[in-house]
């Protein structure tokens, strides 16, 4: 079980017949890691330590060799990721204006903090860099949904329609 979380891993049958099918596919190239990570984190939608270790008996690396590649590119998750993804942009423009008290505001809500899903797995919650909606600082998006000139008292009503 994940400390941070309180997410269990769980794998499907089906998730681990595919994860071994990539790295089946890849393990006699050059530069195999990225390409396998990419295609874990699509199957499980994120890489929790039991599938990093998968990977490194199945490409014959080490897992401080994975770890390195996992932590240092930003577009790798070891935390689970929620049926909705929050994001809240901390750009200047929303920072400026406020994001960081609408963040504050989910955190205390939801339960949770930034990188981390509520243990139903229903929500997450990441810190994003600017979305290039600077003129509706500021703002967050709920999966592919764009909320902007908020204020902490809007994040209730908007996290009502996810519930």
């Amino acid at each position: 079980m994940s400390e941070k979380t309180g997410v269990a891993f769980s794998e499907t049958k089906e998730q681990a017949q595919k994860l071994s099918a990539v790295i089946e596919k890849h393990k006699n190239e050059n530069g195999a890691l990225i390409p396998v990570l990419h295609e874990a984190q699509e199957i499980y939608g994120y890489l929790p330590i039991e599938v990093q270790q998968k990977i490194a008996e199945g490409l014959g690396v080490t897992m401080a060799e994975i770890y390195g590649v996992v932590t240092f590119y930003t577009q790798f998750s070891v935390n689970p990721k929620g049926k909705y993804k929050i994001g809240v942009c901390l750009g200047t423009a929303c920072y400026v204006k406020g994001s960081g008290n609408i963040l504050d505001k989910i955190k205390e809500k939801l339960g949770i903090d930034v990188d981390e899903c509520t243990p139903d797995g229903k929500f997450s919650i990441d810190a994003t860099r600017c979305i290039g909606a600077c003129g509706l600082a500021p703002v967050m998006t709920v999966n592919d949904d764009v909320y902007g000139r908020l204020v902490p008292e809007d994040i209730d009503g908007i996290l009502e329609k996810y519930m």
